[in-house]
């Protein structure tokens, strides 16, 4: 008898990893976004690599190794050893979010560093997590006696009051002072993965954007709209995309989504004239 197997789409596939918040994957979702743009990526080998990683830093570890002394090695062996860091000269730069580029540069944005870090740690047995920390993204360390913050573009441990000093201006864009201040440690939060892989994609959503590549937008929107079903701006998003890149009737179908959905968003003039436009275009 003849089988039919036939692959999954990278969508499909990347639909596939996050069905479940329980076993949601973080390393392989990160990283099979990157099909989108290197289609021929084995998403399996990039894992491999990082299990190598892991193997080599674990041969370093004394059997005995308190988890501070775990933590000192894994930083020693990712930022100076490896050389991992942010990508400064290039920040806009797409690939900075494409996990199997960063791991050959050594070179990304915070998200896509800590995600290396996160599994890293996580294979050391370190209770690390990833936190959405307002404009940059952070991870931080569970230990005995207390919490380390580390800004993985840099490797830096990051105290209370450079994290305060860090989330000034926001919370003063924000309004967020005063009395209606809050405490840091809400900022603190361990992020989801589903959080961390959405992060992941708006980063890449605002270069294309930035860049008017409406194509590449829209598969990014596309994924965002898999991992978020009910996220109704991201439909908004894509369909001015599809507005932008000439296919009328995919966006009007994604506008009229999002003002069946957004009802008290402010933009829904707005995006009720741009429908208006693409159905008298379309007649």
């Amino acid at each position: 008898m003849l089988l039919n197997l036939i692959a999954p789409t990278p969508l499909e596939y990347f639909s596939s990893l996050t069905l479940s918040d329980e076993h949601f994957p973080l390393l392989e979702a990160a990283v099979s976004i990157a099909q989108d743009e290197y289609p021929e990526l084995d998403v399996q080998q990039v894992l491999g690599d990082v299990d190598q990683l892991l193997a080599r830093l674990k041969r370093r570890l004394p059997a005995d190794a308190v988890p501070l002394h775990r933590l000192r090695l894994l930083n020693q062996f990712f930022f100076h050893d490896l050389s991992f860091g942010g990508n400064i000269n290039d920040y806009g730069d797409p690939d900075n979010s494409h996990v199997n580029v960063v791991l050959h540069t050594r070179r990304g944005n915070q998200i896509t560093l800590a995600v290396l870090w996160i599994e890293l740690a996580q294979g050391l047995g370190l209770q690390a997590q990833g936190i959405c920390f307002p404009g940059h993204f952070m991870v931080k360390v569970n230990l005995p006696k207390g919490q380390v913050v580390i800004d993985p573009f840099s490797g830096q441990s990051l105290s209370r009051e450079d994290l305060a000093e860090r989330l000034e201006p926001y919370k003063r864009r924000s309004g967020l002072v005063d009395d209606f201040d809050v405490p840091l440690g809400l900022y603190l939060q361990a992020a989801p993965a589903r959080d961390i892989i959405a992060r992941m994609l708006r980063n890449l959503k605002e270069i294309h954007r930035a860049q008017e590549d409406w194509q590449r937008m829209i598969a990014v929107q596309n994924r965002l709209i898999v991992l978020m079903p009910q996220a109704w701006g991201e439909y908004r998003d894509r369909g001015l995309a599809y507005a932008e890149h000439g296919k009328a009737t995919l966006a009007m179908v994604d506008l009229d989504t999002y003002l069946r959905h957004a009802q008290d968003e402010l933009d829904i003039d707005a995006i009720s004239e741009r429908l208006r436009q693409l159905r008298r275009g379309r007649h």
